[in-house]
Protein backbone atom coordinates (compact mmCIF):
# COMPACT_ATOMS: atom_id res chain seq x y z
CA UNK A 1 0.00 0.00 0.00
CA UNK A 2 1.15 3.27 -0.71
CA UNK A 3 2.21 5.63 2.54
CA UNK A 4 0.02 8.05 3.21
CA UNK A 5 1.47 11.84 4.22
CA UNK A 6 -0.76 13.55 6.88
CA UNK A 7 -1.45 17.19 6.00
CA UNK A 8 -3.18 18.16 8.78
CA UNK A 9 -3.41 15.44 11.78
CA UNK A 10 -6.28 13.61 12.25
CA UNK A 11 -8.44 15.41 9.64
CA UNK A 12 -7.18 15.12 5.92
CA UNK A 13 -4.34 13.46 4.29
CA UNK A 14 -2.22 14.25 0.60
CA UNK A 15 -4.29 12.18 -1.97
CA UNK A 16 -1.72 9.40 -3.50
CA UNK A 17 -4.49 9.75 -6.90
CA UNK A 18 -3.62 13.29 -7.63
CA UNK A 19 -0.38 14.34 -8.93
CA UNK A 20 2.54 16.78 -8.00
CA UNK A 21 1.26 19.87 -5.98
CA UNK A 22 2.70 22.83 -4.29
CA UNK A 23 1.96 23.45 -0.87
CA UNK A 24 2.45 27.23 0.14
CA UNK A 25 6.59 27.67 0.37
CA UNK A 26 7.99 24.63 -1.71
CA UNK A 27 7.99 26.23 -4.94
CA UNK A 28 8.86 29.19 -6.56
CA UNK A 29 6.99 30.45 -9.79
CA UNK A 30 9.43 29.17 -12.36
CA UNK A 31 10.66 25.58 -10.64
CA UNK A 32 9.14 22.15 -11.62
CA UNK A 33 6.83 20.09 -8.96
CA UNK A 34 8.71 17.01 -7.62
CA UNK A 35 7.55 13.70 -9.72
CA UNK A 36 8.07 13.48 -13.16
CA UNK A 37 9.22 16.52 -15.19
CA UNK A 38 7.13 18.39 -17.51
CA UNK A 39 7.30 21.62 -19.25
CA UNK A 40 5.75 24.86 -17.30
CA UNK A 41 4.20 28.17 -18.38
CA UNK A 42 2.27 30.64 -16.50
CA UNK A 43 1.36 32.65 -19.29
CA UNK A 44 -1.44 31.71 -21.88
CA UNK A 45 -1.22 30.39 -25.47
CA UNK A 46 -2.95 31.26 -28.53
CA UNK A 47 -5.19 29.07 -30.98
CA UNK A 48 -4.66 27.70 -33.67
CA UNK A 49 -6.13 30.35 -35.72
CA UNK A 50 -3.90 32.75 -33.58
CA UNK A 51 -6.26 34.12 -32.14
CA UNK A 52 -5.45 35.03 -28.44
CA UNK A 53 -6.91 33.35 -25.35
CA UNK A 54 -5.83 35.11 -22.96
CA UNK A 55 -8.50 35.74 -19.69
CA UNK A 56 -6.14 39.49 -19.10
CA UNK A 57 -7.42 41.27 -22.10
CA UNK A 58 -10.57 43.36 -21.00
CA UNK A 59 -12.80 41.72 -22.92
CA UNK A 60 -13.51 38.64 -25.58
CA UNK A 61 -16.16 39.54 -28.34
CA UNK A 62 -18.34 36.53 -30.55
CA UNK A 63 -20.82 37.00 -32.46
CA UNK A 64 -24.27 34.71 -31.53
CA UNK A 65 -27.77 34.75 -33.74
CA UNK A 66 -26.45 37.72 -34.97
CA UNK A 67 -25.41 39.45 -32.04
CA UNK A 68 -22.54 40.69 -30.16
CA UNK A 69 -21.82 38.84 -27.16
CA UNK A 70 -19.12 39.88 -24.96
CA UNK A 71 -17.23 38.02 -21.91
CA UNK A 72 -15.98 40.74 -19.79
CA UNK A 73 -12.98 40.17 -17.98
CA UNK A 74 -13.34 41.25 -14.17
CA UNK A 75 -9.91 42.03 -12.12
CA UNK A 76 -8.75 44.04 -8.91
CA UNK A 77 -9.08 47.54 -11.02
CA UNK A 78 -12.71 47.32 -12.16
CA UNK A 79 -14.24 44.97 -9.70
CA UNK A 80 -16.46 47.34 -8.19
CA UNK A 81 -17.42 48.69 -11.19
CA UNK A 82 -18.97 46.12 -12.93
CA UNK A 83 -20.75 44.49 -9.54
CA UNK A 84 -22.31 48.06 -9.75
CA UNK A 85 -23.62 47.12 -13.65
CA UNK A 86 -24.95 43.54 -12.20
CA UNK A 87 -26.62 45.19 -9.55
CA UNK A 88 -28.98 46.66 -11.92
CA UNK A 89 -28.56 44.09 -14.33
CA UNK A 90 -30.27 41.46 -11.98
CA UNK A 91 -33.21 43.20 -11.33
CA UNK A 92 -34.34 42.19 -15.14
CA UNK A 93 -32.42 38.70 -15.73
CA UNK A 94 -33.16 36.86 -12.34
CA UNK A 95 -31.14 33.61 -13.87
CA UNK A 96 -27.53 33.13 -13.48
CA UNK A 97 -25.48 30.54 -14.27
CA UNK A 98 -22.28 29.91 -12.35
CA UNK A 99 -18.98 27.97 -13.28
CA UNK A 100 -15.30 28.13 -11.36
CA UNK A 101 -11.99 27.54 -12.29
CA UNK A 102 -10.37 25.74 -8.83
CA UNK A 103 -6.34 24.31 -8.75
CA UNK A 104 -7.93 21.18 -8.79
CA UNK A 105 -7.63 18.09 -5.77
CA UNK A 106 -4.94 17.62 -3.41
CA UNK A 107 -6.47 15.90 -0.57
CA UNK A 108 -8.85 13.30 1.07
CA UNK A 109 -10.37 12.99 4.52
CA UNK A 110 -8.96 10.38 6.78
CA UNK A 111 -12.57 8.32 7.77
CA UNK A 112 -14.59 5.31 6.67
CA UNK A 113 -14.30 5.31 3.04
CA UNK A 114 -17.89 4.19 2.89
CA UNK A 115 -19.32 6.48 5.09
CA UNK A 116 -22.52 8.77 4.35
CA UNK A 117 -20.87 12.10 3.92
CA UNK A 118 -17.50 10.90 2.66
CA UNK A 119 -17.89 13.05 -1.13
CA UNK A 120 -18.83 15.79 1.44
CA UNK A 121 -16.17 15.60 3.62
CA UNK A 122 -13.67 15.15 0.68
CA UNK A 123 -15.18 18.28 -0.80
CA UNK A 124 -14.74 20.43 2.24
CA UNK A 125 -10.57 19.26 2.89
CA UNK A 126 -10.15 20.57 -0.69
CA UNK A 127 -12.09 23.96 -0.43
CA UNK A 128 -10.98 25.01 3.23
CA UNK A 129 -6.88 24.06 1.49
CA UNK A 130 -7.53 25.56 -1.67
CA UNK A 131 -8.12 29.06 -3.39
CA UNK A 132 -10.72 29.87 -6.09
CA UNK A 133 -9.44 31.10 -9.57
CA UNK A 134 -12.24 31.94 -11.56
CA UNK A 135 -15.56 32.26 -11.36
CA UNK A 136 -18.11 33.04 -14.36
CA UNK A 137 -21.48 34.51 -13.86
CA UNK A 138 -23.73 34.50 -17.30
CA UNK A 139 -27.18 36.27 -16.70
CA UNK A 140 -30.40 35.76 -18.95
CA UNK A 141 -34.42 36.79 -18.89
CA UNK A 142 -37.15 34.00 -17.50
CA UNK A 143 -37.43 33.34 -20.92
CA UNK A 144 -33.54 32.09 -21.36
CA UNK A 145 -32.75 35.32 -23.19
CA UNK A 146 -29.16 36.65 -22.42
CA UNK A 147 -28.53 39.84 -21.27
CA UNK A 148 -27.81 42.02 -24.29
CA UNK A 149 -24.34 43.56 -25.46
CA UNK A 150 -22.33 42.03 -21.97
CA UNK A 151 -24.07 38.69 -20.25
CA UNK A 152 -21.20 37.20 -18.64
CA UNK A 153 -18.70 38.55 -16.43
CA UNK A 154 -15.46 36.32 -15.46
CA UNK A 155 -14.25 37.29 -11.83
CA UNK A 156 -10.45 36.92 -11.76
CA UNK A 157 -9.39 36.18 -8.26
CA UNK A 158 -5.60 36.59 -6.87
CA UNK A 159 -3.71 33.11 -7.41
CA UNK A 160 0.09 33.01 -7.03
CA UNK A 161 1.78 29.69 -8.41
CA UNK A 162 4.98 30.72 -5.68
CA UNK A 163 3.09 30.76 -2.72
CA UNK A 164 -0.98 29.13 -3.23
CA UNK A 165 -1.46 25.36 -3.11
CA UNK A 166 -2.92 23.40 -6.29
CA UNK A 167 -2.41 20.60 -8.26
CA UNK A 168 -0.21 20.52 -11.51
CA UNK A 169 -2.44 18.78 -14.00
CA UNK A 170 -5.31 21.56 -13.43
CA UNK A 171 -2.97 24.33 -13.18
CA UNK A 172 -1.33 22.84 -16.96
CA UNK A 173 -5.10 22.60 -18.46
CA UNK A 174 -5.95 26.03 -16.76
CA UNK A 175 -2.91 27.43 -18.86
CA UNK A 176 -2.96 25.67 -21.93
CA UNK A 177 -6.87 27.22 -21.96
CA UNK A 178 -5.79 31.22 -21.30
CA UNK A 179 -5.97 31.23 -17.52
CA UNK A 180 -2.71 34.05 -17.34
CA UNK A 181 -1.80 33.47 -13.29
CA UNK A 182 1.12 36.66 -14.02
CA UNK A 183 -1.89 38.63 -14.03
CA UNK A 184 -3.96 36.56 -10.95
CA UNK A 185 -1.09 36.93 -9.05
CA UNK A 186 -0.40 40.93 -9.61
CA UNK A 187 -4.11 41.81 -10.43
CA UNK A 188 -6.09 39.45 -8.71
CA UNK A 189 -9.51 40.35 -6.99
CA UNK A 190 -9.24 40.04 -3.55
CA UNK A 191 -11.36 37.22 -2.59
CA UNK A 192 -12.68 38.98 0.96
CA UNK A 193 -13.44 42.30 -0.93
CA UNK A 194 -15.83 39.68 -3.42
CA UNK A 195 -17.16 38.58 -0.62
CA UNK A 196 -18.39 41.56 0.34
CA UNK A 197 -19.58 42.83 -3.02
CA UNK A 198 -21.62 40.03 -3.54
CA UNK A 199 -22.99 39.96 -0.42
CA UNK A 200 -24.93 42.95 -1.53
CA UNK A 201 -24.99 42.70 -4.83
CA UNK A 202 -28.60 41.37 -5.15
CA UNK A 203 -27.40 38.01 -6.28
CA UNK A 204 -27.61 36.31 -3.04
CA UNK A 205 -30.14 35.68 -0.29
CA UNK A 206 -33.22 36.12 -2.68
CA UNK A 207 -35.32 33.17 -3.59
CA UNK A 208 -36.30 34.95 -6.82
CA UNK A 209 -32.91 34.46 -8.22
CA UNK A 210 -32.31 31.15 -10.41
CA UNK A 211 -28.78 29.67 -10.06
CA UNK A 212 -27.86 27.63 -12.62
CA UNK A 213 -25.02 25.43 -12.51
CA UNK A 214 -23.48 22.08 -13.69
CA UNK A 215 -22.32 19.46 -11.12
CA UNK A 216 -21.75 22.12 -8.79
CA UNK A 217 -21.19 20.97 -5.17
CA UNK A 218 -17.79 22.07 -5.43
CA UNK A 219 -18.31 25.52 -6.95
CA UNK A 220 -20.55 26.22 -4.55
CA UNK A 221 -18.20 25.14 -1.48
CA UNK A 222 -15.89 28.33 -3.57
CA UNK A 223 -18.89 30.16 -3.12
CA UNK A 224 -19.86 29.90 0.43
CA UNK A 225 -15.99 30.06 1.18
CA UNK A 226 -15.63 33.59 -0.70
CA UNK A 227 -18.97 34.96 1.65
CA UNK A 228 -18.45 33.54 4.81
CA UNK A 229 -14.97 33.82 4.62
CA UNK A 230 -14.87 30.60 6.84
CA UNK A 231 -14.22 26.76 6.48
CA UNK A 232 -16.82 25.35 5.57
CA UNK A 233 -19.74 23.54 7.95
CA UNK A 234 -18.12 20.46 9.67
CA UNK A 235 -21.27 18.22 8.42
CA UNK A 236 -23.06 17.94 5.44
CA UNK A 237 -26.16 19.31 6.80
CA UNK A 238 -24.93 22.39 8.04
CA UNK A 239 -23.99 22.76 3.72
CA UNK A 240 -27.24 22.62 2.89
CA UNK A 241 -28.25 25.10 5.97
CA UNK A 242 -25.89 27.08 4.60
CA UNK A 243 -26.25 26.84 0.72
CA UNK A 244 -30.06 27.33 1.31
CA UNK A 245 -29.66 30.96 3.04
CA UNK A 246 -27.64 31.99 0.51
CA UNK A 247 -28.82 30.20 -3.19
CA UNK A 248 -32.21 30.18 -1.77
CA UNK A 249 -32.94 28.63 -5.77
CA UNK A 250 -30.41 26.22 -6.96
CA UNK A 251 -30.54 24.23 -10.25
CA UNK A 252 -28.27 21.27 -11.31
CA UNK A 253 -27.80 20.42 -14.50
CA UNK A 254 -26.45 17.19 -13.93
CA UNK A 255 -28.96 16.61 -11.23
CA UNK A 256 -32.51 16.77 -14.18
CA UNK A 257 -30.21 14.48 -16.41
CA UNK A 258 -30.88 11.88 -13.79
CA UNK A 259 -34.28 12.16 -14.09
CA UNK A 260 -33.91 11.42 -18.06
CA UNK A 261 -33.06 7.93 -19.05
CA UNK A 262 -30.63 8.35 -22.21
CA UNK A 263 -28.01 10.99 -20.88
CA UNK A 264 -24.54 10.01 -20.01
CA UNK A 265 -21.50 12.28 -19.96
CA UNK A 266 -20.47 15.82 -19.26
CA UNK A 267 -22.07 19.51 -19.85
CA UNK A 268 -20.27 19.77 -23.55
CA UNK A 269 -21.74 16.32 -24.66
CA UNK A 270 -25.59 17.42 -23.11
CA UNK A 271 -24.75 20.91 -25.23
CA UNK A 272 -24.17 18.99 -28.26
CA UNK A 273 -27.27 16.85 -27.99
CA UNK A 274 -29.39 20.30 -27.90
CA UNK A 275 -27.91 22.02 -30.36
CA UNK A 276 -26.94 25.16 -27.74
CA UNK A 277 -23.32 26.17 -29.56
CA UNK A 278 -20.58 26.95 -27.18
CA UNK A 279 -19.37 30.93 -26.67
CA UNK A 280 -15.69 31.38 -25.92
CA UNK A 281 -13.01 28.98 -24.77
CA UNK A 282 -13.56 26.12 -22.94
CA UNK A 283 -12.01 26.10 -19.65
CA UNK A 284 -12.59 29.25 -18.74
CA UNK A 285 -15.15 29.73 -16.33
CA UNK A 286 -17.34 32.65 -18.55
CA UNK A 287 -17.58 30.81 -21.27
CA UNK A 288 -18.55 27.41 -19.30
CA UNK A 289 -21.10 29.40 -17.52
CA UNK A 290 -22.61 30.90 -20.95
CA UNK A 291 -23.03 27.54 -21.74
CA UNK A 292 -24.53 26.27 -18.59
CA UNK A 293 -27.26 28.81 -19.38
CA UNK A 294 -28.12 27.78 -22.52
CA UNK A 295 -28.08 23.91 -22.09
CA UNK A 296 -30.08 24.32 -19.02
CA UNK A 297 -33.12 26.56 -20.79
CA UNK A 298 -33.08 23.79 -23.91
CA UNK A 299 -33.18 20.78 -21.52
CA UNK A 300 -35.95 22.43 -19.36
CA UNK A 301 -37.99 23.36 -22.02
CA UNK A 302 -37.72 20.29 -23.65
CA UNK A 303 -38.06 17.79 -20.93
CA UNK A 304 -39.56 19.25 -17.44
CA UNK A 305 -42.40 21.44 -18.97
CA UNK A 306 -46.12 21.40 -17.68
CA UNK A 307 -49.69 20.49 -19.79
CA UNK A 308 -49.34 24.29 -19.98
CA UNK A 309 -46.08 24.66 -21.73
CA UNK A 310 -44.43 26.24 -18.75
CA UNK A 311 -41.79 25.01 -17.20
CA UNK A 312 -42.12 23.13 -13.90
CA UNK A 313 -38.98 23.01 -11.57
CA UNK A 314 -40.89 20.66 -9.07
CA UNK A 315 -38.18 17.80 -9.79
CA UNK A 316 -35.12 19.46 -9.55
CA UNK A 317 -35.12 22.31 -7.95
CA UNK A 318 -32.60 22.85 -4.97
CA UNK A 319 -30.98 19.20 -5.60
CA UNK A 320 -27.11 18.86 -6.09
CA UNK A 321 -25.87 16.00 -7.60
CA UNK A 322 -23.82 13.81 -5.62
CA UNK A 323 -24.73 15.33 -2.86
CA UNK A 324 -27.60 15.39 -0.03
CA UNK A 325 -30.03 12.75 0.39
CA UNK A 326 -31.47 11.92 -3.40
CA UNK A 327 -30.92 9.17 -5.56
CA UNK A 328 -27.66 10.59 -7.24
CA UNK A 329 -25.68 10.43 -3.93
CA UNK A 330 -23.29 7.41 -4.66
CA UNK A 331 -21.80 5.31 -1.35
CA UNK A 332 -18.50 5.16 -1.11
CA UNK A 333 -15.01 7.14 -2.59
CA UNK A 334 -14.59 8.34 -6.12
CA UNK A 335 -11.21 7.23 -7.34
CA UNK A 336 -9.78 9.26 -9.93
CA UNK A 337 -6.00 8.67 -11.88
CA UNK A 338 -5.44 12.52 -11.65
CA UNK A 339 -6.39 15.40 -10.46
CA UNK A 340 -6.92 17.51 -14.09
CA UNK A 341 -9.67 14.53 -14.29
CA UNK A 342 -11.21 15.11 -11.04
CA UNK A 343 -11.57 18.95 -12.13
CA UNK A 344 -13.04 18.11 -15.06
CA UNK A 345 -15.63 15.38 -13.64
CA UNK A 346 -16.63 18.44 -11.22
CA UNK A 347 -16.34 20.96 -14.28
CA UNK A 348 -19.27 18.89 -16.19
CA UNK A 349 -17.22 16.07 -17.43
Amino acid sequence: ATKMTSLVPGRLTLSTESPPFNPRGMMSMGSQSPGPQRSRNSSPVSSSSGELLSNSLPKHTFTHNGETVEIRNVWQENADEEMAVIRELIETHPFVAMDTEFPGVVARPVSESYSPDYHYKSLKVNVDLLKIIQLGLSFADKDGNFAKGCPCWQFNFKFNLGDDMFAQDSIDLLVSSGISFEDHATRGIDPHRFGELLMVSGLVLDDRVKWVSFHSGYDYGYLLKLLTTQDLPADEKGFFDTLKLYFPTIYDIKFMTSLIDGHFGGLQKLADALGCPRIGIEHQAGSDSLLTMSTYFALSKAKFTDPSGEVDDAKYKNELFGYGSNHTVRKGPVHHSSSSMALSTMNGE
